[in-house]
């Protein structure tokens, strides 16, 4: 090993947790495939908002590479920050389109509330309430957020599609498209069940070759193209203070709460990052980083950020330092540059790396308590409300209303911590002030 090598071992202690350089490198790469959506998806959906499509779109990337880094370098978690798919459409079709602020209004209430989470954090009271959630709850994220990814990767991929009678049906497997797709998911499960390193990145780039010479996904337009003006969306704020826009804040600080507390611990588990109580081990700095980039983005221009889901796509390929957060920052700081290549990556090959990483993360339901229903009806209402409303936090905030309620009227009150009922109270908070 060279001496470089050797440093970057030590510094962020790969060799220690298991892995590798090379194990952290393809674990970024593999990352960011999966992701690299949101640098033109984010965009698309805060057009809606009113938001310029070309400095909405480099906000999205450099606020990516900005948390991917502050995660690498502060936390060394393998983490992947970028703007939630959630909060954009929050922000688009409810913020925007019912309720009728400005764009430039929700980006300050998310600047203001980047700046409270912060608070909250540095204060402890963000670790506190994350080693307040039980166990059962802490393990229905990890199979509700698994369950969520595989749902969002079938329909992305076509093999789910909306239906007029039922919610959603089987998509015409005999389509290219679909066809492809099934291909894409055959070659990550064979070569993940051969136990072969790296095989969800294998199949993504084999898949996104075949696409391109079968013509079912066109050639990328050109290579490179130079980065539009941020400047349009860079700290264009309007300030409002009437109570609807606190119900905004309310409902965005609350979200950016319990989605990065699940996810985080959804991750921790695959990553061996917690202790035998299932508590995340020194959490404050992953905290830090996140809060950190919800600031940024507000200041840059686009919705809230937060730990992707889709961190567990590098975490299944032996990412474990956050060297893998490094590579996905740079790769998102290089995207800006090679855009065109990025959005070329058909949908039908990262759906189904999605849809292998959730049914990875099922497996933590075999830790369940089966025999006590008030630890296993808040775990089914967790999952199950995670996925048919396809909203993490709403599947969080439901499933901590139903623990305590369970408990409660179970003669099992001494089983509530005291800090569970300030994660009851924000929960309940988050359903009444949530603009429906």
């Amino acid at each position: 090993m060279n001496p470089i090598a050797e440093h970057l071992d030590r510094r962020f202690k790969a060799s220690e947790r298991g892995s590798s350089l090379r194990q952290e490198l393809v674990g970024g790469a593999v990352t960011f495939m999966t992701m690299a959506y949101i640098v033109v998806v984010n965009p698309t959906i805060l057009q809606d908002a009113g938001m310029p499509f070309g400095p909405a779109m480099v906000a999205t990337a450099l606020t990516a590479m900005f948390g991917c880094l502050l995660m690498g370098v502060l936390a060394n978690r393998p983490y992947a920050i970028a703007p939630y798919m959630g909060q954009n459409a929050f922000v688009a079709y409810t913020v925007t389109g019912t309720m009728g602020y400005s764009w430039q209004t929700a980006l300050f209430t998310i600047f203001i509330s980047g700046i409270l989470l912060l608070a909250l954090t540095l204060s402890g009271g963000r670790k506190a309430l994350g080693d307040a959630v039980p166990m059962t709850l802490k393990i229905s994220f990890s199979i509700g957020i698994g369950l969520f990814i595989a749902f969002v990767g079938a329909t992305s991929a076509g093999l789910i599609v909306p239906a007029e009678v039922a919610p959603v049906q089987i998509g015409d497997l005999t389509a290219p498209e679909s066809m492809l797709a099934i291909l894409c998911l055959l070659t990550i499960s064979v070569l993940t069940v051969r136990g072969f390193k790296g095989s969800i990145l294998v199949g993504m780039l084999a898949c996104t070759g075949a696409a391109f010479v079968l013509g079912i996904a066109p050639y990328p337009d050109g290579l490179v193209s130079a980065p539009p003006s941020l400047s349009p969306v860079l700290l264009q704020w309007e300030v409002s203070l009437t109570f609807g826009i606190l119900s905004v804040l309310m409902t965005v600080f609350i979200l950016d709460v319990v989605d990065t507390m699940g996810t985080l611990v959804a991750l921790g588990e695959d990553t061996g990052l917690v202790d035998e109580d299932g508590r995340l081990v020194d959490v404050q700095r992953p905290f830090m980083a996140d809060s950190l980039t919800i600031i940024f983005a507000g200041a840059a221009g686009t919705t809230s950020s937060g730990v992707f889901v889709e961190s567990a796509s590098g975490i299944k390929s032996g990412s474990r330092t956050g060297l893998t957060s490094i590579v996905v920052g740079l790769l998102f700081g290089v995207s800006l540059l090679f855009t065109p290549v990025i959005t070329a990556i058909p949908p039908q090959v990262t759906g189904p790396a999605l849809m292998v990483i959730g049914m990875m993360m099922f497996s933590a339901a075999r830790r369940l308590d089966f025999q006590d229903p008030t630890d296993f009806f808040p775990a089914v209402v967790t999952v199950s409300t995670m996925v048919f409303t396809y909203n993490i936090g709403i599947g969080i905030c439901s499933g901590f209303i139903v623990y305590v309620l369970g408990k409660l009227f179970s003669g099992k009150r001494s089983e509530i911590g005291p800090l569970m009922w300030i994660l009851f109270a924000m929960s309940v908070l988050f359903f009444v002030f949530y603009p429906y």
